[in-house]
């Protein structure tokens, strides 16, 4: 059976020679290089194919989450896990909606890494024990439920998302900017978020909008 063509890609070269001779004995691997950017990975896969890349989510040039993305437009077939100390299940379920096949800390054990090289490779998707934990875990927004709102609070978030302003807001509604904005802010607090970004994300998760 051939050998796996492997990557690494971390913005640590202690940590690519660590996993490169962690991973040397591997009979299923064969690591063909180590990256310390997204663009250096990026550019070496114009013109080379890779079966497996280990993909750290913190890079000098951009996220591990977009760099997912990028792969995957240029190499669909590639296999891409993330070894990570990030442990955010926002993060950990970004990675895998952009093409990763599987997330692992890198507080992992060899074992753990070997098991899910196997999985990932076979077409699962797969996670490292601590992984699993947090994703096991319900978020906070899922402890909590869905918001209590009033039906102007309704009207603002619906009027918020679709990018209009309190000015805007307040002339449709016939109401102060200052109220819209008072609005605004119970809104944020409401839904325990810390912009609106994260509000109209939160409101759309739970089906508000």
């Amino acid at each position: 059976m051939p050998k796996l063509k492997t990557a690494i890609v971390d913005d640590h070269p202690i940590v690519i020679e660590g996993l490169k001779s962690l991973l040397s004995n591997e009979t299923n691997l064969k690591i063909v290089g180590g990256f310390y950017s997204g663009e250096a990975l990026l550019s070496y896969l114009d013109s080379h194919a890779l079966d497996l890349i280990l993909l750290d989510i913190t890079l000098p040039d951009m996220n591990g989450i977009e760099l997912c993305q990028k792969i995957k437009a240029v190499s669909l077939t590639t296999c891409i896990l993330i070894l990570s100390n990030h442990t955010e299940r926002s993060i950990i379920m970004q990675a895998i909606q952009n093409g990763a096949s599987g997330y692992l800390l890198k507080n992992s054990s060899i074992e753990e890494l070997r098991h899910c090289i196997i999985e990932a490779v076979n077409g699962q998707i797969c996670y490292s024990r601590e992984v699993m934990e947090i994703i096991s875990r319900p978020s906070k927004n899922e402890l909590l439920g869905s918001p209590r709102l009033t039906r102007r609070e309704k009207e603002i978030l619906a009027l918020i998302a679709a990018g209009k302003t309190s000015q805007v807001i307040g002339q449709e509604l016939f109401l102060s900017p200052l109220t819209v904005d008072t609005h605004r802010k119970n809104l944020i607090q409401k839904f325990g978020v810390k912009n609106v970004a994260e509000l109209i994300m939160v409101a759309v998760q739970q089906q508000i909008l």
